[in-house]
């Protein structure tokens, strides 16, 4: 239980950061191709570094990204390329970086919406609540065939593992704890969207 009172996900209440994205974002849905952009464009970053530094540069990649605007991105070259590369508020990773701009191409050429194809994807049927951080998996098979789906398609960075983490940033899955206060509304919410 932390100080307000409220039961939530041992992670949501590390730090105030994390508060904040634990209980107003993080496992709740996701429906806009631009949003699923995002999150597939920031997981990748995050690969092998702490997801704190990527939250806390959120707003420098939103800035550096166009906003994530798909059409935009898509259409960046190897000036955007070199700019990123120099701004010191983002991840200056090459193979990143040519990845989010690869993926924004990838996302325009797709036969159906980019939230379609993730959400297409979500488990079937009833999940049980996590209980404990041990009890989350770091991929699924659901999470290996959209990594595969995504990969066929052109998109680059999206192995099964940076996809689940996607795929829960975007509400795809619940696995807020049991007991967690967020769960509740995150399922709510999901059935609302028909997701």
């Amino acid at each position: 239980m932390s100080g307000d009172g409220r039961r939530r996900c041992p992670w949501g209440d590390s730090t105030p950061d994390y508060r904040v994205y634990h209980d107003e974002e993080w496992g709740r849905p996701v429906t806009s191709d631009r949003g699923i952009y995002e999150r597939l464009v920031l997981e990748g970053f995050q690969s092998g570094l702490s997801w704190l530094t990527i939250l806390r540069k959120r707003e420098n990649f939103r800035a550096a990204f166009a906003d994530f605007e798909i059409e935009t991105v898509a259409r960046f070259g190897a000036r955007d390329v070199k700019r990123l590369l120099g701004d010191a508020g983002i991840i200056r990773h090459r193979g990143k970086i040519e990845a989010a701009i690869a993926n924004a191409k990838a996302a325009t050429a797709l036969d159906v919406p980019l939230a379609e194809l993730v959400w297409s994807h979500a488990p079937r049927g009833r999940r049980r609540a996590p209980r404990t951080l041990a009890d989350l998996p770091a991929l699924t098979p659901e999470s290996t065939e959209l990594s595969k789906e995504l990969k066929r398609r052109g998109f680059r960075f999206v192995g099964p593992t940076t996809v689940y983490a996607a795929m829960q940033a975007c509400g795809v899955v619940n696995d807020h704890l049991a007991g967690c206060w967020v769960r509740v509304e995150v399922a709510r919410e999901r059935a609302q969207t028909g997701m």
